[in-house]
């Protein structure tokens, strides 16, 4: 046996890789690596009500669905004032993946009858369930904006959580994104960023009848009154606290996780930006703004 198979051999069981020897170029000279091909969707089952005690450690989660510059610091850090909610910065979760990394450990987990999504989602339910635990409280709550385009799956891996549908006038979500690097993300970019998770988030909260619907300048008009409602749906007792949230430092709010910009800062609840004009409107959002409920 070559020296090369028993290498491979030896590479196989301990990482899963074999050595290949690249390709030539019609010259004789070795071309550039190819580009990595994008990874299959993982696969998964749906666990059943029996199967949640032990497949699941935590109970009933909230999710928050929503576009970028939507709001959903502001909605976080009042939330997560609430005695019995605990919600972290932006834990990115669907970013977080499994791999077998030889065919001894594939079919070890097949056995088990667990797919990579299979443990993707007991991973991902142990990193949410150990801030929980820190945090001494019930219930966490994720407000990752990537939630919106996963959707689905979060519904799959727990039956039992519940959907808070974070909604902003959709000019104002373009035209925040826009302020945001003003020079490298004109407003007709920012449109086109902000509508692809626009359009998710409505595709979600169609699907889920049971969830539940907000708007940020209803939020920042009267906090009281949308916090009782909120905190209604999430059978919980209203907290006051949650008008207050504290003062944050930048240590606390982490840039790239989330807003972390002076008003999210303060403490309290600051006013909106004002709702914009018709002509302002870029034809693009008009569709969305009604589905939404905004003049358009």
């Amino acid at each position: 046996m070559s020296l090369a198979r028993n290498l491979n051999r030896a590479l196989t069981v301990t990482t899963g890789l074999q050595v290949r020897r690249a390709p030539q170029t019609a010259k004789g000279k070795r071309s550039a690596p190819p580009e990595p091909a994008e990874r299959p969707a993982a696969t998964y089952r749906c666990p059943s009500a029996e199967e949640l005690a032990t497949d699941r450690l935590l109970r009933r989660p909230v999710f928050i669905i929503s576009s970028i510059r939507s709001g959903s610091t502001l909605l976080r850090m009042m939330l997560g004032a609430h005695p019995r909610l605990h919600a972290p910065h932006e834990l990115h979760i669907g970013r977080l993946e499994v791999t077998c990394a030889n065919w001894f450990s594939e079919r070890a987990m097949g056995a088990l009858g667990l797919e990579r999504g299979d443990l993707e989602h007991l991973l991902w339910d142990r990193v949410m369930h150990r801030e929980l635990v820190k945090a001494g409280k019930d219930f966490i709550v994720e407000k990752t904006p990537a939630n919106a385009y996963m959707y689905r799956r979060l519904k799959d891996a727990w039956p039992d959580a519940r959907f808070v549908f974070l909604l902003r006038h959709p000019e104002s979500i373009a035209r925040s994104w826009h302020e945001t690097d003003p020079v490298k993300r004109p407003l007709d970019t920012a449109v086109t960023d902000v509508l692809r998770y626009m359009t998710a988030v409505e595709e979600a909260r169609t699907a889920d009848a049971d969830g539940f619907s907000v708007r940020y300048e209803d939020i920042t008009d009267d906090p009281e009154r949308e916090m009782r409602r909120l905190c209604e749906f999430l059978g919980v007792d209203y907290a006051p606290a949650m008008l207050n949230y504290g003062k944050k430092t930048g240590r606390e709010l982490v840039r790239g996780l989330g807003d972390w910009r002076e008003n999210i800062r303060t403490g309290t609840v600051q006013p909106g930006r004002s709702l914009p004009t018709e002509d302002e409107i870029p034809e693009r959002l008009r569709a969305m703004c009604a589905a939404w409920g905004y003049p358009s």
